[in-house]
């Protein structure tokens, strides 16, 4: 114990027997005040004793207060000094004040005192906002990571005390990086068409050319460090890393256009489809992951790579049109399924995308038909009938017989029951039907449609017939109703309503068609669809000719073949009338690709996309958050007409500069 301490308790000790001594001295003096008179002269030399020891007390703990402070601030020195990690102060406009050796040693320089820190560390004020702005609410400091020379620097910035921790990660960023780019990827590749592809081929010819396909695969993986192994003529596993893969993504998957090439001087050019999952911790999610995104390749269409993890969904490749490739073996198995589920069901409800088309009234007529051959009660949800339809609808009306099937969403909620079949015709994403709720309700849900693939997608459905290769939802239900019952008899409104859907969508048999196109409208015009009806049904008003020509007299040429019109600012128009003026741009010489951009009706803002096939304008759409077909799509904007054109226009440049346009 140190000496002062030994005095300060001798000294309340000394106290305490002063006290004493004084109080025999008072009992002295009470009896004899000669012996308390030098009563109180001891105690009066104890007292200037006891005062001697508190001064000499106060001394030493003086002295011994100093010596540990100038220890302290010694040590507190050397200590921030040698800190395995820099510190830095500044001040309000971000200049350096006051750093420790680990920063002057950082930049090999006796002092930074003065030195803005953007000068240190560029790009420090960005890489500072932005990590400022993501923090969480309530978070007193701010971290994000430098690039310094060849280091990588963690900074964590407190922005109350003006002060800076810097920590040099580069190890751990290195080995962040190796662990990132060793976790494994699990792929399938498919060859989309094999059986189309080799048709009329004889074995030997079959055996080679599933030889040249498995070699050219091979020598593709090897490439690129991954392991192939092929587990039947058309299917292939693929084992990868994450830096593989990344190559693989930088490369846009050339190994599609190379077997597409390869094989060109066949009937039917092979097409490969590739789905690759990654981001999960265990094998089988994997797995699961590479067959759901192969799913979602094929379910697009074939021809492209799907990239799936648990949080994003890339696709690559998709240039060329689908390949018909339906087999009237799954229609009628459809069928039959679909047939099973109606006579199983109390009711029926028809409904298809927002805004809907004629495919759409087309469609839900035709399933309307297959429900009431097995007389189970049946009903068209409609909410509004927009100018796309309203001809159409006018005949409708007139239909004693039909036109009660129509019912609103409100209507259509109250009248579900448990075992109520729901139809979503012409689309697959449950946020675009016209009424979500009755989807979400619904516990049994068909999907018939032809788009490709989305992201989004009706997972719990219990029967799902996705044809991309399909001109038309109208087209995919004439060929379920001719295996649904033998004896289907339509009426004219019927047949030539299931016509008129596919008519509109192959722009009048021009476009998306294959040979069972022409099948279906062949079996709907031997049941009585009426052809005029049709052309009636599709007629359009004068007013509506001149809307168009003054959109049209818009529009301008750019990256040389892709025709761009944009409407005047507060000016809207119908979603049919914008996407009749993408049809028409795409009529004009050496235009490839059209793109028509207007205020519509509800106040988004709309861009309707066409193209022959040179350029696949869904990849655009989808990047924008819409989606569609290869030649034909779409996406409904917020904001306004520059806004949307100048995100298309940087789209559009993004896509040119990654792979070209038109490649």
């Amino acid at each position: 114990m140190p000496n002062f301490l030994l005095n300060r308790w001798h000294g309340y000790r000394s106290v305490w027997a002063s006290l004493l001594m004084l109080g025999l001295v008072i009992v002295l003096s009470w009896f004899n005040w000669i012996i308390g008179l030098a009563a109180l002269c001891c105690v009066i030399l104890f007292a200037a004793v006891l005062l001697r020891s508190e001064l000499a007390f106060r001394r030493e703990l003086e002295e011994y207060i100093a010596g540990l402070s100038f220890r302290i601030r010694r040590v507190e020195e050397e200590a921030v000094s040698t800190l395995p990690f820099g510190l830095i102060l500044y001040d309000n406009k971000y200049s350096i004040e006051w750093h420790n050796r680990y920063i002057a040693g950082l930049f090999g320089r006796k002092t930074l005192v003065g030195t803005p820190l953007e000068e240190c560390f560029t790009q420090f004020q960005d890489q500072y906002k932005a990590a400022r702005e993501a923090r969480k609410d309530g978070a007193k400091e701010v971290r994000f990571e430098l690039n310094h020379q060849d280091k990588t620097l963690e900074c964590i910035v407190l922005p109350d005390e003006r002060l800076i921790y810097i920590q040099d990660i580069t190890e751990y960023a290195d080995m962040r990086s190796r662990y990132d780019e060793e976790r494994l990827a699990v792929g399938i590749v498919f060859l989309d068409n094999f059986d189309e592809a080799s048709q009329g081929m004889d074995d030997q010819q079959r055996a080679s050319l599933i030889a040249r396909v498995a070699t050219r695969i091979t020598d593709w993986a090897k490439g690129y460090r991954i392991y192939v192994r092929r587990l039947s003529s058309e299917r292939y596993l693929l084992l990868l890393n994450q830096k593989s893969l990344r190559e693989l993504e930088q490369s846009r998957f050339v190994i599609l256009d190379e077997i597409r090439e390869m094989t060109a001087d066949l009937k039917v050019p092979l097409t490969l489809s590739i789905g690759i999952g990654f981001g999960t911790k265990t094998i089988s999610e994997l797995g699961e992951l590479a067959q759901s995104s192969l799913d979602m390749a094929l379910g697009r269409g074939g021809d492209q790579a799907a990239v799936k993890a648990e949080q994003r969904l890339s696709f690559y490749g998709g240039k060329s049109n689908a390949i018909e490739k339906r087999t009237r073996v799954r229609a009628r198995v459809i069928a039959h399924a679909l047939r099973d589920l109606m006579l199983d069901s109390d009711q029926v409800l028809i409904m298809g995308h927002k805004i809907p088309d004629t495919d759409v009234i087309g469609a839900s007529i035709g399933m309307l038909k297959a429900a009431d051959m097995y007389e189970v009660e049946a009903y068209i949800v409609l909410d509004e009938v927009n100018p796309s339809i309203e001809k159409m609808m006018d005949r409708i009306s007139r239909d004693e017989r039909l036109s009660i099937r129509f019912v609103t969403p409100e209507d259509a909620l109250s009248m579900m029951t448990e075992r109520t079949l729901m139809v979503v015709v012409d689309t697959h994403k449950a946020s675009m039907t016209i009424e979500p709720k009755l989807v979400e309700r619904s516990r049994r849900v068909v999907v018939v449609d032809h788009h490709r693939r989305g992201e989004e997608f009706i997972n719990d459905a219990v029967l799902v017939y996705l044809e991309p290769y399909a001109s038309s939802t109208c087209e995919l239900v004439t060929e379920l109703l001719q295996y649904i019952h033998d004896k289907v008899q339509f009426t004219t409104l019927e047949a030539t309503s299931l016509l008129a859907g596919i008519t509109v969508d192959t722009k009048h048999f021009a476009l998306h068609t294959g040979s069972r196109t022409f099948e279906a409208a062949g079996f709907l015009r031997r049941n009585g669809a009426d052809t005029v009806m049709v052309q009636q049904m599709l007629k359009e008003d004068l007013a509506e000719y001149i809307a168009k020509a003054e959109i049209i007299k818009k529009a301008r040429v750019i990256h040389d073949h892709v025709a761009l019109a944009v409407t005047s600012p507060g000016k809207q128009v119908p979603q049919l009338l914008i996407a009749q003026v993408a049809d028409s741009l795409l009529n004009m010489n050496d235009i490839y690709a059209s793109f028509v951009i207007s205020e519509r009706m509800d106040g988004l803002i709309g861009i309707s996309a066409r193209s022959f096939g040179k350029m696949n304008v869904q990849v655009v759409m989808e990047r924008l958050g819409g989606g569609g077909h290869l030649t034909n799509a779409a996406v409904q904007l917020e904001g306004g007409i520059d806004e949307a054109e100048a995100r298309l226009l940087e789209v559009l440049h993004q896509m040119n500069e990654e792979e070209g346009l038109f490649e």
